[in-house]
């Protein structure tokens, strides 16, 4: 069997009248998912996108004022709510989690207050997505890698980790610690983990001294070396999300991302939703 899906979430898409919720938890019977959490993804950062980037649909574009800032839509969690309750009626014998993905949360304490009393959220994750500009803005990595040395924006965002980390105490999870990566510019040469091994170490410290777990992201694999780094530095747990915005994402790398955390000592828990501990 599968490990439980903790991230699957439709970026600031999420519409009870498209079905995707219902889909993606029939995808998870049909591939043996004992669990899935649905962390939807909301935002509060404004940041500036540049025309084309990482925007083949145009929907980004659709959100942008006229001067190219990106206002995240608001989201709804009464909806949201209901319907993963409509999902769990139609499938009973999935443990489907509620949960909300949350940017930058140590930026916009209140506004991260006031959403999380619209719950229950069973699962709360954290994510680092923008990183400042330098002239008071905001961008994501894709933008900075135009401006700044690759190397510059990659250590800049894992020092960016323990300030997310201290900043705020609203989530138990921190994903995708090698964001970045997605991005790495080609002209900039293959992209070398080793290289920012220390930066790496400190910010995985960071996070394991706080009590969170570590999500194993597996919309692009994740390096071996991170999560052995994340043993070494005392990282206590670890947990699985796709970053599916479809269903046929849904716990895609999934076996190799498990056979990776065993290799290097974390085993399930109890309970399939349950975070997989240090052996």
């Amino acid at each position: 069997m599968l490990p439980a899906d903790s991230h699957v979430h439709s970026e600031w898409s999420w519409d009870a009248r498209n079905g995707s919720m219902e889909a993606t938890c029939a995808r998870a019977v049909e591939i043996g998912l004992p669990a899935i959490a649905f962390t939807e993804h909301v935002d509060h950062t404004v940041w500036s996108v540049e025309p084309g980037e990482f925007d083949a649909d145009g929907y980004l574009s659709s959100l942008c004022t006229p001067d190219g800032h990106l206002i995240p839509p608001r989201f709804d969690p009464a909806g949201y709510l209901a319907e993963i309750e409509r999902c769990r009626s139609l499938f009973p014998g999935l443990r489907i989690l509620s949960g909300l993905e949350v940017g930058e949360p140590h930026w916009h304490a209140d506004a991260v207050a006031k959403l999380l009393e619209a719950g229950p959220f069973d699962r709360v994750i954290g994510s680092l997505h923008c990183l400042p500009t330098g002239d008071g803005g905001f961008t994501e990595p894709p933008a900075l890698y135009s401006r700044r040395a690759a190397t510059d924006v990659m250590r800049a965002y894992l020092a960016e980790i323990p300030a997310l980390v201290a900043g705020s105490e609203v989530f138990s999870v921190l994903t995708h610690i090698d964001y970045p990566v997605r991005y790495w510019p080609e002209q900039a040469g293959p992209f070398d983990l080793t290289a920012f091994e220390e930066e790496y170490r400190h910010a995985l410290r960071a996070t394991a001294e706080s009590g969170r777990a570590l999500e194993i992201n597996t919309r692009l694999p994740m390096n071996a070396a991170i999560v052995r780094w994340w043993r070494e530095e005392g990282g206590q747990a670890v947990t699985f999300g796709s970053d599916a915005h479809e269903p046929s994402a849904l716990a895609r790398g999934f076996r190799e991302a498990a056979e990776m955390a065993g290799a290097l000592g974390f085993r399930p828990g109890a309970d399939p939703y349950d975070f997989w501990g240090r052996a």
